[in-house]
C-alpha cells in the first residue's frame, strides 16, 4: 500500500514554525511537498536555532525540525516571472499553504480567489496569528505572543512567580499539527464531494482550543483558571520533593488515590469522594511531604508504577531522549552521516502516532536553499533557457 498522502502536491509557502511543521508532517506521509522561499530571505527558521555554525549555512537546526521529505525550490513572488512559475506549479498541486500577513497574496494576485480559477480543486491554507478575519486580522505575533494574548501564560507558574511563558513553543506546534488535521480533513472531504476548499488558520484560536476545559469553566461559572505550579487541585496529584529532586504523583481520580494510599502503608487516608479530598487537602499535602522525603525520586518511579500508581521523577530533555521508550517508540530518524550542508550526526522528529504499515516516515534530508529549482521547474516544463533568463531576472 502507499503511505496516506502519496500522489499529494503542496506547495509550502511557509516560514518559520506552525505552517512548516503542518506540511512536514504530510511530507512525512507521502505528500510531495515543494518548500517555495525568497532567493534572498530564506525561511527564518534555516539560521535561528541553536548551533552556530549551522546557522551561518542556512541549515540550523530550526529548519531541519521541519524539512525532511521536502523539496526546496526559490522565487521572489513581486516579479511577473515568480508568479508565472508559481501560477504554472498551482496547476499541478492538490493544496498550497502560506503563513504571510492577511492580505499579502491577495495584494499580488495569488489569493485563493485568483488561483482557483487556475485549479478548481485546490485547497488553499492560510496560517496567521488572529485569523483572516477579525478587528486583529492585520496584527502579527509568534508563539510566544498569542501565550500573553490568549491567557495562556497568565495561568501558568506559581503563585508567586507569574505569569510565566511555557517553556516549548508549544502554540505553534499545536497549530502545525492541527493544520496537518485541517489538512488531510479537506483533502478527504475533497475525494467525497469534489470541491477545493480555503482553510483560515489562527494561533490565537488554537491557543483557545488548548484551554478547552479551562474555558468552558470560565464561561460556565466566571473563575478565572490560576497559576498552581506543580500543584493540582488534588494532593495526590502533585510534584513533591525527594531525596534527590522531584517526583510528579499522578494519583488523579479515586481508584488511584485509594491504590496509592494502600501501597504508602496510610489506607486511612483515603477518600470517599473529591468534595472529602478537597476538605482535606492540606492535610494529605503534608503528609505526601513527609513520606516522599524517604526515598529518591527515581525509587519511588519504580516502587509506584510496579504498583500501578502513576508517577514520574522529573527529567530533562536529556534524559527523556535517552529513555528506551523513545527508542522504541521511532518517534525520532538519526541522520547517522549528516546531510548536505550538515556535517556530522543528527535526528529529528518524526510523528506523534504509528502505522502498522506505510506510516509517516523521514526518506530524505532536509534541503538546502533552493536545491531543487531546476528539477521542478524542468517537471513544469521550462528549459535550460528559461531558467537561466529567470535567473537573471532574480525571479529565482
Amino acid at each position: 500500500m502507499a503511505r496516506a498522502f502519496a500522489g499529494i502536491r503542496i506547495i509550502d509557502i511557509t516560514h518559520v514554525l506552525a505552517g512548516p511543521f503542518a506540511a512536514y508532517q504530510l511530507a512525512l506521509q507521502g505528500a510531495d511537498v515543494i518548500k517555495v522561499e525568497h532567493p534572498d530571505d530564506p525561511d527564518q527558521s534555516r539560521g535561528t536555532g541553536s548551533d552556530r555554525a549551522l546557522n551561518r549555512t542556512n541549515m540550523d537546526t530550526g529548519f531541519l525540525t521541519q524539512a525532511a521529505n521536502k523539496r526546496a525550490i526559490t522565487l521572489d513572488l513581486k516579479t511577473p516571472a515568480g508568479q508565472e512559475i508559481l501560477r504554472k506549479l498551482v496547476a499541478t498541486a492538490d493544496v498550497l499553504v502560506e503563513n504571510y500577513r492577511p492580505g499579502a497574496f491577495e495584494a499580488l494576485g495569488l489569493g485563493y480567489d485568483d488561483l482557483r480559477k487556475i485549479n478548481p480543486t485546490l485547497i488553499y491554507a492560510s496560517f496567521s496569528a488572529f485569523g483572516q478575519g477579525g478587528p486583529r486580522r492585520t496584527q502579527t505575533a509568534y508563539d510566544h505572543v498569542i501565550q500573553s494574548t490568549s491567557g495562556i501564560m497568565a495561568m501558568t507558574g506559581t503563585p508567586e512567580a507569574n505569569p510565566v511563558k511555557i517553556g516549548a513553543p508549544a502554540i505553534d506546534y499545536a497549530t502545525g499539527t492541527m493544520g496537518a488535521f485541517a489538512l488531510a480533513s479537506a483533502l478527504f472531504q475533497r475525494e467525497r464531494t469534489g470541491q477545493g476548499q480555503r482553510i483560515d488558520m489562527a494561533m490565537l484560536d488554537v491557543a483557545m482550543i488548548l484551554m478547552a476545559s479551562h474555558l468552558t469553566g470560565y464561561l460556565r461559572n466566571g473563575r478565572q483558571p490560576k497559576p498552581s505550579g506543580n500543584k493540582h487541585p488534588h494532593a495526590t496529584n502533585s510534584a513533591y520533593r525527594t531525596q534527590d529532586g522531584l517526583v510528579m504523583l499522578g494519583a488523579s481520580n479515586l481508584r488511584q488515590q485509594k491504590r496509592l494510599w494502600t501501597v504508602l502503608e496510610r489506607p486511612d487516608m483515603t477518600k470517599r469522594s473529591n468534595d472529602e479530598r478537597d476538605a482535606d487537602h492540606s492535610n494529605e499535602e503534608r503528609l505526601l511531604q513527609q513520606i516522599m522525603l524517604t526515598r529518591t525520586a527515581a525509587e519511588w518511579e519504580d516502587y509506584l508504577q510496579a504498583r500501578h500508581v502513576p508517577a514520574s521523577r522529573v527529567r530533562t530533555m536529556g534524559e527523556a531522549a535517552a529513555d528506551p521508550q523513545i527508542a522504541t517508540r521511532g518517534v525520532l530518524h538519526r541522520f547517522p552521516d549528516g546531510a548536505p550542508g550538515v556535517p556530522g550526526p543528527f535526528s529529528v522528529p518524526v510523528a506523534a502516532f504509528k502505522f502498522d504499515h506505510d506510516g509517516p516516515r523521514v526518506d530524505a534530508p532536509p534541503p538546502r536553499l533552493g536545491e531543487h529549482t531546476e528539477q521542478v521547474l524542468g517537471e513544469l516544463g521550462y528549459g535550460a533557457a528559461d531558467i537561466a533568463r529567470f535567473r537573471a531576472a532574480r525571479a529565482i
